[in-house]
């Protein structure tokens, strides 16, 4: 299909993401941006979200040691398949330095360069979007700024006439500026021409002789170039620099989550108590009831009703399933429509066909259960042998008995039965029953005989232990 003639020409863009700080605060092995939010590495967020505001080239701004940074975020756009180059900040003199620390990706002359930081996780592709709108509509450079609540230690954005003219850092404020609650959240977009430029105009005459992002806003005023702000809330741009903060961003991505969730259909009872991860995925009319965690991974079909104090990771839940109240589905369970997974159950690595029943104290680990299958309270799959994982089959309309212990590698045929207390270490044929279990012996009397020797050898002052 052919531009209309007054549609904008796309520029390529650049995403530069600053991921060099050491993260001392955190006191912690692991480096600062790895650290996670919604079960993602904060880095992660802000490469995917870089990807999916349309940057189709990404610079990953990494510090001393940060090859590890890199090989975590191996795969770090999900399903958009943007590729990613690290570049290594070899000191630490400051952001313009860092973005500079990427020169070789900044030399290809992309027609945008978005600057952000793998410690603000939060950033949505929508406010990129904005941001890269104002370059195409005529911005040389446009700063994402936000109203503070309280402005306090952040960098003023001073507006006059519509353009900004400068960051001003607090210390360097005077009183009025102080009261400026119009603040910088440090991500800037240049048009592609000019962001060398006017970094490497940057200088570092400051007391800590470092090299300010900040500053090229000012430099950009007196070339005469159009430098604006686009605004966005303060919990979007929020930054974590130790572990309260990283608690607080956690808190406002859960936030974010439940009412996400709330808008496309599903029902939380008691919202605040149910957490998400970065890839949640509820359908329409699930019903989730207090105190229940998704892990990674977990996707949810339509009518599901989730009962309170489960924990879902890595899992499939198909239509009208219900699980828990206390139920744990681990990677790889994968439930087909009707199933019931009931309290103090948990499934591994295994696929439960459509209506199978699972309601009480039982694991089932590498293994099928075939429609219509019931599995009987404190059922076992023994699938593990010390070394490897073994399979089980159970076959459809199978009933397994109470207290049943099945040794994999075996397979139970549809429409078998498995007596209680069983322990099946062999094949059951389809409709057959199978017994396991020692024959029971009664003897009569023998209780009484049994107390009155009790009572004999207790009152000569026996030991009642032996």
């Amino acid at each position: 299909m052919t531009a209309s003639p007054s549609a904008a020409p796309v520029r390529s863009c650049l995403a530069v993401i600053l991921a060099a700080g050491e993260g001392t605060r955190m006191r912690s092995s692991l480096p600062k941006v790895l650290h996670k939010v919604g079960g993602r590495e904060m880095a992660a967020h802000v490469l995917d979200a870089a990807a999916a505001a349309g940057a189709d080239g990404i610079a990953l701004v990494v510090g001393h040691g940060g090859e590890r940074v890199g090989k975590a975020l191996a795969k770090p756009a999900a399903a958009l398949d943007v590729a990613y180059e690290v570049f290594e900040q070899t000191e630490r003199r400051g952001t313009a330095h860092a973005v500079l620390s990427a020169r070789a990706a900044l030399e290809r002359g992309a027609g945008e360069v978005i600057v952000l930081y793998g410690d603000a996780p939060l950033v949505e592709p929508g406010t990129i979007t904005r941001l890269r709108a104002r370059l195409s509509a005529g911005a040389d450079l446009a700063v994402l700024g936000f109203e503070a609540a309280d402005p306090t230690g952040y960098g003023r954005l001073l507006v006059e006439g519509g353009r900004l003219k400068a960051i001003r850092e607090e210390k360097d404020a005077s009183p009025a500026e102080k009261t400026v609650r119009l603040c910088n959240s440090g991500i800037i977009a240049f048009r592609g021409g000019h962001v060398l430029g006017l970094l490497d105009a940057i200088g570092n005459a400051n007391a800590k002789g470092e090299f300010y992002l900040t500053d090229a806003v000012e430099i950009a005023n007196a070339r005469g170039l159009a430098v604006e702000v686009e605004v966005t809330g303060e919990e979007e741009v929020q930054g974590v620099n130790d572990r309260a903060q990283l608690a607080d961003c956690e808190a406002s991505f859960q936030k974010r989550a439940r009412r996400r969730a709330l808008l496309e259909g599903a029902t939380l009872v008691a919202p605040e108590t149910v957490f998400f991860s970065h890839d949640t995925r509820l359908g329409r009319d699930v019903v989730v009831q207090p105190n229940v965690v998704f892990g990674p991974g977990v996707t949810v079909e339509d009518g599901v009703e989730i009962l309170s104090f489960s924990h879902i990771e890595g899992a499939h839940v198909g239509r009208d399933a219900r699980i828990g109240p206390f139920a744990r589905l681990r990677p790889g369970a994968d439930l087909g429509e009707k199933v019931r997974v009931g309290n103090f159950v948990e499934v591994k690595a295994a696929r439960i066909e459509e209506g199978a029943k699972l309601n009480h104290l039982s694991y089932i680990g590498d293994a099928r259960v075939g429609a219509g299958a019931n599995i009987g309270a404190g059922t076992i799959v023994c699938n593990y042998d010390g070394t490897f994982k073994h399979h089980t089959e159970i076959g459809a309309g199978a009933f397994i008995g109470s207290n049943s212990a099945l040794v994999a590698p075996v397979t139970i045929g549809d429409g078998a039965f498995v007596g209680t207390g069983s322990v099946i270490t062999a094949d059951v044929p389809a409709d057959a029953l199978a017994i396991a279990r020692g024959r029971q012996v009664v003897k009569e009397g023998r209780g009484r005989a049994i107390r009155e020797d009790q009572a004999r050898r207790k009152a000569e002052g026996g030991s009642d232990t032996h």
